[in-house]
């Protein structure tokens, strides 16, 4: 990894811990397979994050006694090349981690959106009167008995999942590889993506973007959602059509509350930065600050548990990489 991210996602104790279970042959990070020398054949387990040279079968070549690959970071594609687990290499990474901070931002986001936040912010800064209680100004204001609809029970649709369950919502889920029983377990009931996109107050994607999910919402998808509603992107911005989404958001019949848009950071003429019901935030849901230490305890949790003979908790399985993000 680079060094600025062993700086940033690892404390002393991290360090301390790996030295305790294993023989760290360095607390500096290495840049390359070459700078290892002799000790890349005895090496079984390898830390990688944001900065690691591509693990292809070069790399196995030379890392003979590799055994388990843990990456301090999200996803895997596109660094650990498929021979890593013809080898029978195992490979976990922090996706369930960098989750959590996900989750908890999209919660609050659809908190805020039924309580109608920035409207009623808005009212209150253009009159300087409290009258938000009156349904004149907010006539569909609360979130008890709100419809909640989630697209995607990835990682961090999993985790908003179990977060509501702390409040009076019914839960919608869109998902094609979630049964309905599965649904029912996880706190939501199973329905299609029509259905959801009709029904909910609030609408939050949470689908990988893989070939088949790009711009999976356009225009008419975004025509079936309630007058009011509020659409939440914390995933990916090409999972969406942008000119349909922002065409819909003119109208001012939805609300939107956007991490991620496509462009990644949006043209100085995106009329998206002055729609008083567009919430805009620089792509921050993910581990910020404290939030990034969170990844590196689990990794070094993976590396003790290999270490103890234990079973690992968050594997990266070869035959679900095909529909992960």
């Amino acid at each position: 990894m680079h060094p600025v991210v062993r700086d940033e996602l690892m404390r002393a104790d991290h360090i301390e811990r790996l030295d305790r279970c294993c023989r760290l042959l360095s607390p500096v990070p290495f840049r390359s397979i070459e700078a290892l020398g002799d000790d890349a054949a005895r090496v079984q387990v390898m830390i990688t994050s944001w900065g690691a040279p591509r693990i292809d079968a070069d790399a196995i070549a030379a890392l003979r006694g590799l055994k388990l690959v843990a990456h301090l970071a999200g996803t895997v594609k596109g660094f650990v090349d498929e021979c890593v687990w013809r080898q029978g290499i195992q490979v976990v990474n922090a996706v369930a981690a960098n989750a959590v901070p996900v989750a908890e931002y999209t919660l609050a986001a659809i908190l805020f959106a039924n309580k109608q936040v920035l409207k009623l912010a808005a009212f209150y800064h253009q009159h300087h009167e409290n009258r938000a209680p009156w349904t004149r100004e907010a006539p569909n204001v609360g979130n008890y008995r709100k419809r909640i609809g989630i697209i995607g029970a990835s990682h961090v649709g999993r985790k908003l999942l179990e977060l509501l369950k702390s409040f009076d919502f019914d839960v919608l889920l869109y998902d094609p590889y979630v049964s309905p029983l599965e649904a029912r377990e996880l706190g939501a009931r199973k329905v299609g993506l029509s259905e959801l996109l009709a029904a909910a107050d609030v609408v939050s994607l949470h689908a990988p973007l893989l070939a088949d999910t790009k711009h999976m919402l356009g225009a008419k998808e975004f025509a079936l959602m309630r007058d009011g509603a509020t659409f939440i992107n914390t995933a990916r911005g090409g999972l969406v059509d942008q000119e349909a989404l922002t065409d819909e958001l003119a109208s001012g019949r939805i609300s939107a509350v956007l991490d991620t848009t496509e462009p990644e950071v949006l043209p100085p003429t995106s009329p998206l930065y002055r729609m008083p019901n567009v919430l805009l935030t620089p792509h921050i849901a993910g581990s910020l600050g404290t939030e990034t230490q969170r990844l590196a305890d689990q990794i070094v949790e993976e590396v003790d548990r290999y270490a103890r003979g234990l079973s690992l908790k968050h594997r990266v399985r070869f035959d679900e990489l095909a529909r992960l993000a």
